[in-house]
Protein backbone atom coordinates (compact mmCIF):
# COMPACT_ATOMS: atom_id res chain seq x y z
CA UNK A 1 0.00 0.00 0.00
CA UNK A 2 0.86 3.68 -0.97
CA UNK A 3 2.85 5.66 2.27
CA UNK A 4 0.54 8.45 1.24
CA UNK A 5 -2.54 6.35 1.11
CA UNK A 6 -1.55 4.94 4.59
CA UNK A 7 -1.32 7.95 6.38
CA UNK A 8 -4.72 9.19 4.69
CA UNK A 9 -6.45 5.96 6.27
CA UNK A 10 -4.79 6.71 9.78
CA UNK A 11 -6.09 10.48 9.41
CA UNK A 12 -9.04 9.91 8.42
CA UNK A 13 -8.93 7.25 11.64
CA UNK A 14 -7.86 9.76 14.30
CA UNK A 15 -10.18 12.34 12.31
CA UNK A 16 -13.24 10.49 12.68
CA UNK A 17 -12.95 9.24 16.87
CA UNK A 18 -11.95 13.13 17.37
CA UNK A 19 -15.07 13.97 15.53
CA UNK A 20 -16.95 11.72 18.02
CA UNK A 21 -15.60 12.78 20.84
CA UNK A 22 -16.33 16.51 20.54
CA UNK A 23 -19.86 16.11 18.68
CA UNK A 24 -23.30 16.99 20.13
CA UNK A 25 -25.31 16.01 17.57
CA UNK A 26 -26.83 12.09 17.19
CA UNK A 27 -26.61 12.25 12.97
CA UNK A 28 -22.47 13.71 13.22
CA UNK A 29 -21.69 10.91 15.97
CA UNK A 30 -23.26 8.51 13.80
CA UNK A 31 -21.28 9.56 10.54
CA UNK A 32 -18.03 9.71 12.43
CA UNK A 33 -18.85 5.94 13.76
CA UNK A 34 -19.07 5.13 10.37
CA UNK A 35 -16.64 6.87 9.06
CA UNK A 36 -14.68 5.39 11.55
CA UNK A 37 -15.18 1.90 10.85
CA UNK A 38 -14.93 2.40 7.13
CA UNK A 39 -11.48 4.26 8.04
CA UNK A 40 -10.17 1.26 9.82
CA UNK A 41 -10.80 -1.57 7.54
CA UNK A 42 -8.23 -1.45 5.08
CA UNK A 43 -5.69 -1.23 7.75
CA UNK A 44 -7.54 -4.58 9.23
CA UNK A 45 -6.94 -6.04 5.23
CA UNK A 46 -3.11 -4.85 5.00
CA UNK A 47 -2.05 -8.38 4.29
CA UNK A 48 -4.37 -10.22 1.79
CA UNK A 49 -5.15 -13.10 3.97
CA UNK A 50 -8.34 -15.47 4.36
CA UNK A 51 -9.00 -15.48 7.85
CA UNK A 52 -8.50 -11.30 7.54
CA UNK A 53 -10.65 -10.78 5.16
CA UNK A 54 -13.12 -12.87 7.06
CA UNK A 55 -12.13 -10.77 10.62
CA UNK A 56 -12.51 -7.51 8.57
CA UNK A 57 -16.24 -8.42 7.11
CA UNK A 58 -17.20 -9.86 10.48
CA UNK A 59 -16.06 -5.94 12.40
CA UNK A 60 -18.12 -4.31 9.48
CA UNK A 61 -20.89 -6.12 9.84
CA UNK A 62 -21.16 -5.85 14.31
CA UNK A 63 -19.95 -1.91 13.70
CA UNK A 64 -22.67 -1.55 10.71
CA UNK A 65 -25.64 -3.10 12.94
CA UNK A 66 -24.43 -1.30 16.04
CA UNK A 67 -23.97 2.23 13.90
CA UNK A 68 -27.50 1.25 12.15
CA UNK A 69 -29.06 0.89 15.91
CA UNK A 70 -27.92 3.64 17.33
CA UNK A 71 -29.20 5.96 13.89
CA UNK A 72 -32.79 4.56 14.22
CA UNK A 73 -32.70 4.73 18.35
CA UNK A 74 -31.40 8.68 17.81
CA UNK A 75 -34.19 9.20 15.17
CA UNK A 76 -36.73 7.32 17.93
CA UNK A 77 -35.59 10.21 20.47
CA UNK A 78 -35.47 13.21 18.17
CA UNK A 79 -39.11 12.30 17.14
CA UNK A 80 -40.07 11.61 20.72
CA UNK A 81 -38.47 14.87 22.31
CA UNK A 82 -37.89 17.27 19.24
CA UNK A 83 -33.73 17.17 20.16
CA UNK A 84 -31.15 15.47 18.48
CA UNK A 85 -28.31 16.77 21.38
CA UNK A 86 -26.58 13.13 23.37
CA UNK A 87 -26.65 14.68 26.36
CA UNK A 88 -30.41 16.08 25.90
CA UNK A 89 -33.36 13.79 27.66
CA UNK A 90 -33.81 10.59 26.20
CA UNK A 91 -36.58 7.94 26.78
CA UNK A 92 -36.02 4.74 28.16
CA UNK A 93 -36.51 2.91 25.18
CA UNK A 94 -34.00 5.20 23.39
CA UNK A 95 -31.32 4.88 26.28
CA UNK A 96 -31.71 0.71 25.93
CA UNK A 97 -31.42 0.73 22.16
CA UNK A 98 -28.06 3.45 22.30
CA UNK A 99 -26.34 1.74 25.40
CA UNK A 100 -26.79 -2.05 23.88
CA UNK A 101 -25.40 -0.75 20.39
CA UNK A 102 -22.71 0.70 22.31
CA UNK A 103 -21.97 -2.21 24.42
CA UNK A 104 -22.25 -4.29 21.17
CA UNK A 105 -19.35 -1.71 19.52
CA UNK A 106 -17.19 -2.13 22.57
CA UNK A 107 -17.60 -6.08 22.56
CA UNK A 108 -19.63 -6.04 26.08
CA UNK A 109 -21.25 -9.47 27.15
CA UNK A 110 -23.17 -10.94 26.38
CA UNK A 111 -22.82 -8.97 23.34
CA UNK A 112 -19.08 -10.34 23.06
CA UNK A 113 -18.81 -13.29 20.57
CA UNK A 114 -17.52 -11.69 17.66
CA UNK A 115 -14.58 -9.59 19.71
CA UNK A 116 -11.92 -12.48 20.06
CA UNK A 117 -12.33 -13.96 17.19
CA UNK A 118 -11.51 -10.42 15.10
CA UNK A 119 -8.76 -10.15 17.13
CA UNK A 120 -7.37 -13.58 16.01
CA UNK A 121 -7.31 -13.20 12.51
CA UNK A 122 -5.39 -9.99 12.93
CA UNK A 123 -1.82 -9.10 13.08
CA UNK A 124 -0.77 -7.99 16.33
CA UNK A 125 -0.73 -4.40 15.81
CA UNK A 126 -3.78 -3.92 14.30
CA UNK A 127 -5.67 -5.89 17.27
CA UNK A 128 -3.56 -3.52 19.43
CA UNK A 129 -5.56 -0.82 17.58
CA UNK A 130 -9.04 -2.19 17.68
CA UNK A 131 -8.18 -3.11 21.43
CA UNK A 132 -7.59 0.42 22.47
CA UNK A 133 -7.88 3.73 20.01
CA UNK A 134 -10.96 1.82 18.68
CA UNK A 135 -12.70 1.49 22.00
CA UNK A 136 -12.56 5.61 22.62
CA UNK A 137 -15.78 6.81 19.95
CA UNK A 138 -18.24 4.36 21.71
CA UNK A 139 -16.69 5.36 25.05
CA UNK A 140 -16.47 9.34 24.85
CA UNK A 141 -20.81 8.96 23.46
CA UNK A 142 -21.05 6.80 27.05
CA UNK A 143 -19.57 9.72 29.34
CA UNK A 144 -21.34 11.99 27.46
CA UNK A 145 -24.67 10.39 28.27
CA UNK A 146 -24.05 9.37 31.26
CA UNK A 147 -26.97 10.97 32.73
CA UNK A 148 -29.29 9.37 30.93
CA UNK A 149 -27.89 5.92 31.43
CA UNK A 150 -29.92 3.12 33.40
CA UNK A 151 -27.35 2.48 36.28
CA UNK A 152 -28.90 -1.07 36.83
CA UNK A 153 -28.25 -1.84 33.02
CA UNK A 154 -24.69 -0.65 32.52
CA UNK A 155 -23.68 -2.03 36.05
CA UNK A 156 -25.18 -5.60 34.60
CA UNK A 157 -23.29 -5.19 31.50
CA UNK A 158 -20.06 -4.78 33.88
CA UNK A 159 -20.50 -7.39 35.92
CA UNK A 160 -21.14 -9.88 33.44
CA UNK A 161 -18.38 -8.79 30.84
CA UNK A 162 -15.97 -8.81 34.07
CA UNK A 163 -16.78 -12.35 34.98
CA UNK A 164 -17.62 -13.81 31.35
CA UNK A 165 -14.11 -12.08 30.33
CA UNK A 166 -12.52 -13.89 33.12
CA UNK A 167 -13.84 -17.08 32.94
CA UNK A 168 -13.34 -17.79 28.67
CA UNK A 169 -10.05 -16.80 28.83
CA UNK A 170 -9.04 -19.49 31.09
CA UNK A 171 -8.54 -22.36 28.89
CA UNK A 172 -7.16 -19.81 25.79
CA UNK A 173 -4.04 -20.80 24.63
CA UNK A 174 -3.69 -18.30 21.89
CA UNK A 175 -2.31 -14.70 23.17
CA UNK A 176 -4.49 -12.65 21.14
CA UNK A 177 -7.91 -14.23 22.34
CA UNK A 178 -6.25 -14.25 26.05
CA UNK A 179 -6.17 -10.14 25.49
CA UNK A 180 -9.39 -9.99 24.02
CA UNK A 181 -10.80 -11.48 26.66
CA UNK A 182 -8.68 -9.21 29.06
CA UNK A 183 -10.26 -6.31 27.16
CA UNK A 184 -13.78 -7.52 27.76
CA UNK A 185 -13.42 -8.29 31.96
CA UNK A 186 -11.59 -4.38 31.61
CA UNK A 187 -14.13 -3.36 30.12
CA UNK A 188 -16.63 -4.41 32.77
CA UNK A 189 -14.56 -2.77 35.23
CA UNK A 190 -14.92 0.48 33.36
CA UNK A 191 -18.99 0.43 32.91
CA UNK A 192 -19.08 0.05 36.60
CA UNK A 193 -16.77 2.86 37.13
CA UNK A 194 -18.52 4.72 34.60
CA UNK A 195 -21.77 4.82 36.86
CA UNK A 196 -19.81 5.26 39.88
CA UNK A 197 -17.24 8.31 39.30
CA UNK A 198 -16.14 9.55 35.56
CA UNK A 199 -13.10 10.77 36.47
CA UNK A 200 -12.56 7.08 38.15
CA UNK A 201 -13.45 5.63 34.87
CA UNK A 202 -10.66 7.96 32.89
CA UNK A 203 -8.20 6.68 35.41
CA UNK A 204 -9.50 3.23 34.26
CA UNK A 205 -9.40 4.07 30.93
CA UNK A 206 -6.12 5.21 30.34
CA UNK A 207 -4.65 2.52 32.70
CA UNK A 208 -6.08 -0.24 30.60
CA UNK A 209 -5.40 1.34 27.50
CA UNK A 210 -1.29 1.84 28.82
CA UNK A 211 -0.96 -1.55 29.55
CA UNK A 212 -2.55 -3.01 26.79
CA UNK A 213 -0.51 -0.98 24.34
CA UNK A 214 2.64 -2.04 26.17
CA UNK A 215 1.59 -5.74 26.29
CA UNK A 216 0.50 -5.93 22.66
CA UNK A 217 4.12 -4.66 21.78
CA UNK A 218 6.11 -6.83 23.72
CA UNK A 219 3.84 -9.65 21.95
CA UNK A 220 4.91 -8.18 18.56
CA UNK A 221 8.38 -7.85 19.57
CA UNK A 222 8.96 -11.43 20.76
CA UNK A 223 6.43 -12.46 18.43
CA UNK A 224 4.59 -14.68 21.10
CA UNK A 225 1.44 -15.68 19.30
CA UNK A 226 0.36 -18.56 22.15
CA UNK A 227 1.17 -19.84 24.64
CA UNK A 228 3.71 -22.58 23.59
CA UNK A 229 5.53 -19.06 22.31
CA UNK A 230 5.75 -17.52 25.53
CA UNK A 231 8.60 -20.32 27.30
CA UNK A 232 11.09 -19.24 24.62
CA UNK A 233 10.99 -15.31 25.19
CA UNK A 234 13.62 -15.52 27.80
CA UNK A 235 16.27 -16.68 25.04
CA UNK A 236 14.62 -13.65 22.47
CA UNK A 237 15.15 -10.83 25.39
CA UNK A 238 15.42 -10.97 29.08
CA UNK A 239 14.78 -6.92 29.33
CA UNK A 240 11.48 -8.21 27.67
CA UNK A 241 10.19 -10.82 29.26
CA UNK A 242 11.04 -9.02 32.85
CA UNK A 243 8.94 -6.35 31.37
CA UNK A 244 5.98 -8.87 30.09
CA UNK A 245 5.77 -10.18 33.94
CA UNK A 246 4.82 -6.83 35.24
CA UNK A 247 2.45 -6.15 32.24
CA UNK A 248 0.29 -9.49 33.15
CA UNK A 249 0.58 -8.68 36.82
CA UNK A 250 -0.62 -5.03 36.46
CA UNK A 251 -3.04 -5.87 33.99
CA UNK A 252 -4.36 -8.64 37.00
CA UNK A 253 -4.22 -5.67 39.20
CA UNK A 254 -1.79 -6.93 41.79
CA UNK A 255 -0.28 -4.13 44.13
CA UNK A 256 1.93 -2.00 44.30
CA UNK A 257 1.07 -2.28 40.26
CA UNK A 258 -0.53 0.47 38.41
CA UNK A 259 -3.09 -2.21 37.44
CA UNK A 260 -4.08 -2.04 41.12
CA UNK A 261 -4.82 1.81 41.53
CA UNK A 262 -8.01 2.13 39.45
CA UNK A 263 -9.66 -1.14 40.89
CA UNK A 264 -8.90 -0.46 44.76
CA UNK A 265 -9.97 3.18 43.95
CA UNK A 266 -13.32 1.44 42.88
CA UNK A 267 -13.90 -0.71 45.11
CA UNK A 268 -13.66 2.01 47.59
CA UNK A 269 -15.92 4.03 46.03
CA UNK A 270 -18.53 1.24 45.81
CA UNK A 271 -17.76 0.52 49.62
CA UNK A 272 -18.40 4.35 50.09
CA UNK A 273 -21.57 3.80 48.47
CA UNK A 274 -23.06 0.68 50.27
CA UNK A 275 -22.76 -1.51 47.35
CA UNK A 276 -20.24 -3.76 48.75
CA UNK A 277 -22.26 -7.03 46.90
CA UNK A 278 -21.43 -5.10 44.02
CA UNK A 279 -18.04 -5.08 45.20
CA UNK A 280 -17.42 -8.53 46.25
CA UNK A 281 -19.08 -9.54 42.59
CA UNK A 282 -16.50 -8.03 40.66
CA UNK A 283 -13.53 -8.98 43.16
CA UNK A 284 -14.54 -12.72 42.65
CA UNK A 285 -15.28 -12.29 38.84
CA UNK A 286 -11.71 -11.02 38.34
CA UNK A 287 -10.04 -13.71 39.88
CA UNK A 288 -10.56 -15.85 37.22
CA UNK A 289 -8.58 -13.19 34.51
CA UNK A 290 -5.80 -12.75 38.01
CA UNK A 291 -5.38 -17.11 37.03
CA UNK A 292 -4.56 -16.65 33.28
CA UNK A 293 -2.55 -13.38 33.63
CA UNK A 294 -0.60 -15.15 36.50
CA UNK A 295 -0.42 -18.55 34.13
CA UNK A 296 1.38 -16.58 31.31
CA UNK A 297 3.88 -14.69 33.46
CA UNK A 298 4.53 -18.61 35.10
CA UNK A 299 5.04 -19.89 31.29
CA UNK A 300 7.43 -16.24 30.34
CA UNK A 301 9.66 -16.71 33.20
CA UNK A 302 9.62 -19.94 34.82
CA UNK A 303 9.33 -22.69 32.19
CA UNK A 304 12.39 -24.01 30.22
CA UNK A 305 12.38 -22.84 26.69
CA UNK A 306 12.85 -25.36 24.12
CA UNK A 307 15.61 -27.10 23.00
CA UNK A 308 17.19 -28.69 19.64
CA UNK A 309 20.06 -29.91 21.18
CA UNK A 310 20.09 -33.99 19.85
CA UNK A 311 20.46 -36.25 22.86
Amino acid sequence: MSPLIWTLFLLSLTMSTTITMTSNHWLLAWLSLELNTLSIMPIMMKYHHPRMTEATTKYFIIQATAAASILFASTINAWQTGQWSITGPTSMLTTTLITSALALKLGLAPMHLWYPEILQGMPLYTAMLISTWQKLAPLALLYMMHKNLSPTMVSMLGLLSTATGGLMGMNQTQTRKIMAFSSIAHMGWLMVALIMNQSLATLTMITYITTTIAMFTAMAATTTKTTHDAGSIRTISPAITVTMMIILMSLGGLPPLTGFMPKWLLIKELTSMKLMLVGMTLLAASLPSLFFYTRLAYLIMLTTPPTTTQM
